[in-house]
């Protein structure tokens, strides 16, 4: 019996199986699934098993044994395979790599895969310890804790493990396996009931409840804005799936957002949901992976790479806040959530909802103008309240006046105001730091990263940052270059905007959130939580509080600066910064108390930040949608790209000019040149990032099947040619992020 093995090794050469030979001290071991140890070149590696095959009477010369079998399995399905075998196709990854993101996660040593010890009731405790006080207390400490581990135990009563030990010995403990822990206790979640829906979030949720009645697919784009509802409407297309004895997958882009979500879908249906994101340890993913897996759990919670839950009959995939970037993983298998949640969607016959108050660009298309997606509108807040009043502030006439701060006179007043009346503030800035970068006023040296090409961030913890690849320094009194001690702090972030205002308004009470401050598990909970109980009066952030967060007694949402993405090298400037500001706008007004916005600007003209400021989505697109048409930017066409790094610049540049030149070769002998559209290779607009020099190539078709075949075609001409090539070529396909 011959084995098919898909090695673990993530290169284009090695996508496909290789054939081993199963010993006889193997047979009945080994099976579709399997996770094996094999012989490869020089090195024994991990290898999948995805298939098994009877040979022929003559086996291929050469052909070796299988080593070993690590786990008999299977550690994967048919249908993941198919997954990760779609996902190699599409997005042109190394099948491994895919399905190493797809299937369960592996725990080699967790705390969590211990068995719990449980003391057991034995007369005449006292005359046991006389002589041993640290088995006293690990004793009373397992009686009030029970079901810990080992060590766990000992961590917990103070002493060493040889006291647990001795209790075990005893009798005094017994060993457990212990029973998947949920990371986030319920005991703060108060159950509730449905809410009646508005007229408008019926007729979106009776078009969803009809499908899933149907058992069929349809994709839903749910254009609520903000204020309208949606989750609510989420909630009863869960109840209806769960009713059909069907389970329900909720994907959300941020961690920062799983806390408000947990709230809702935990007092809604309680055990039954699962949570799944990176900042669970590896015993907790497990844990809920299980939970899942067994049924326990029928609602499944989280980020990106809660698609891959293993659900066995989803009937509802809803994509919250669909048009957000981090959908689109930025490493190997470069795979965006919201197309692989529609394929998903599509192979299971489940329902799909896409939803946000400002959807991407190319799903209104698709919905508005192709027909490929069945719109739904939700025009009107919960209970008819109004949209907040914006004003924009135009930041040069402000110059003009004489006023240099980071703070326009209007918004000092409304936030005096607002505090004042003891209502909350939310001040936006998406840019962390306290300064963009430091520079020598007297020969104009500017700190960059040595690693990257890109300045440093002062931080005001005195320390400069990189924030590509963390390296870090002091703040120099004088500048390395010219020794000249003339040195200038440029630019603004949140830690700026927090050490002004505090300086501005010292009574206030005042909370920040980025990722500086919520690195740590829980971090984003313990903020939100203080802010939404009245802790604080001003919440100072970066993106991660402009969407999904409801608090009522937000009356002041302050933009500090709308112009930091209106101006980014991509063609999505626009539309992410109108998604933007629309969204943190939209964090306001949720209560009978009303709300105002305030957006500060260098561009009050600009399409985006007019039509942000009417909450006019539809204005916004039509002019949107006319400029890609121009430029044949998606969705008029499909984007590639191929991203080019190493440590030789120019080894690099020689790489990145090679692949135009067979890309264009390969264009032309097809006779595509009406149809692919080839960018001259350039650098990166980072052209260095960890010792690594960056050039990119951009590409367009019209259609996607072309844009996959003509790059497969060219990198397979790149490795034929140079199959010792030192530099890295990354292939992104439909990128987010250009950089």
């Amino acid at each position: 019996m011959h084995a098919e093995v898909l090695i673990n090794l993530p290169a284009r050469r090695l996508d496909r199986t290789f054939s081993y030979r199963i010993p006889s001290e193997l047979e009945g071991q080994v099976i579709t699934g399997s996770l094996v140890q094999i012989s490869f070149g020089r090195q024994n590696i991990e290898g999948y098993v995805t298939g098994l095959s009877d040979p022929d009477e003559s086996e291929p010369e050469g052909i070796k044994d299988l080593t070993a079998v690590i786990d008999k399995g299977p550690v994967f399905t048919h249908e993941q395979l198919n997954l990760a075998l779609w996902m190699s196709s599409y997005y042109l990854c190394p099948t491994v790599s895919a399905l190493q993101t797809i299937i369960m996660p592996r725990l080699a040593h967790s705390s969590r895969q211990a068995p719990g010890l449980w003391p057991l009731k034995t007369p005449e405790i006292e005359s046991l310890f006389k002589r041993a006080p640290s088995q006293k207390a690990a004793w009373e400490t397992a009686l009030s804790q029970p079901g810990l581990t080992r060590l766990e135990l000992a961590a917990a009563a103070k002493v060493s493990v040889s006291a647990i030990d001795a209790l075990t010995a005893k009798g005094m403990l017994t060993a457990k396996k212990r029973a998947g822990k949920n990371p986030f206790p319920l005991n703060n979640f108060i159950e509730s009931r449905p809410f009646d829906l508005t007229a408008q979030q019926k007729t979106a949720f009776d078009s969803i409840f009809d499908r899933l009645k149907k058992k069929e697919h349809q994709v839903f784009l749910l254009n609520g804005i903000t204020g309208s509802g949606k989750t609510e409407v989420y909630c009863h297309g869960v109840s209806a799936a769960l009713g059909m004895g069907r389970q329900a997958l909720i994907l959300v882009p941020e961690i920062a957002l799983t806390p408000q979500m947990l709230n809702t879908f935990y007092s809604r249906f309680g055990e039954q949901v699962a949570i799944l994101h990176s900042r669970l340890s590896d015993g907790e993913r497990h844990d809920e992976w299980m939970r899942i897996k067994e049924g326990s759990a029928n609602v499944v919670l989280g980020t990106r790479s809660a698609l891959f839950a293993p659900v066995q009959n989803p009937g509802l995939i809803v994509i919250d806040e669909e048009h957000e970037p981090s959908y689109k993983q930025e490493e190997s298998p470069r795979y965006h959530a919201r197309t692989t949640a529609l394929e998903i969607a599509r192979n299971k016959g489940a329902v799909a909802v896409l939803g946000s108050a400002t959807p991407s660009v190319e799903s209104f298309f698709s919905a508005f103008c192709a027909g490929a997606y069945q719109l739904l509108t939700i025009s009107e807040r919960v209970e008819k309240r109004s949209l907040p009043q914006v004003h924009v502030v135009d930041m040069r006439k402000e110059i003009k006046k004489g006023n240099q701060e980071l703070f326009s006179q209007a918004l000092l007043t409304l936030i005096k105001n607002r505090l004042g009346k003891n209502e909350q503030i939310i001040l936006f800035l998406n840019r962390r730091g306290f300064s963009t970068f430091i520079s020598c006023r007297e020969c104009g040296q500017v700190m960059k990263c040595p690693h990257c090409d890109i300045s440093l961030t002062y931080h005001i913890n005195g320390r400069l940052i990189c924030h590509y690849c963390n390296y870090t320094a002091g703040a120099p009194r004088f500048c390395p270059s010219c020794k000249s001690g003339y040195m200038s702090y440029f630019g603004t972030g949140t830690q700026k905007i927090e050490f002004e205002i505090k300086r501005l308004f010292p009574d206030a009470r005042v909370l920040r959130m980025d990722s500086d401050v919520t690195s740590r598990k829980g971090s984003h909970q313990k903020i939100l939580d203080a802010f939404c109980q009245g802790k604080a009066d001003i919440l100072i952030g970066t993106q991660m509080i402009a969407k999904g967060l409801d608090i009522p007694a937000v009356t002041l949402v302050g933009v500090v600066n709308a112009d930091l993405t209106l101006y980014m090298p991509d063609f999505r400037a626009a539309e992410r910064t109108f998604q933007l500001l629309t969204q943190v706008a939209g964090r306001t007004g949720r209560s009978d108390r009303g709300g105002e916005v305030l957006i500060q600007t260098h561009s009050p003209e600009h399409f985006a930040i007019t039509s942000a400021s009417e909450h006019d989505y539809q204005s916004f697109f039509e002019q949107e949608i006319k400029n890609r048409e121009i430029l044949n930017y998606p969705p008029f066409s499909f984007l590639g790209r191929f991203l080019v790094t190493g440590t030789v610049q120019m080894e690099v540049e020689n790489t990145a000019n090679t692949l135009y030149s067979i890309m264009s070769k390969i264009v032309n002998s097809e006779g595509l040149y009406n149809q692919v559209q080839i960018f001259n290779a350039v650098p990166a607009p980072v052209s260095r990032i960890k010792n690594r020099h960056r050039w990119h190539l951009i590409f367009k078709a019209l259609q996607i099947k072309q844009l996959q075949d003509i790059s497969r075609a060219c990198l397979n001409e790149f490795d034929r040619r140079y199959p010792s090539a030192k530099t890295r070529i990354i292939v992104d396909i439909e990128p987010q992020n250009m950089f």
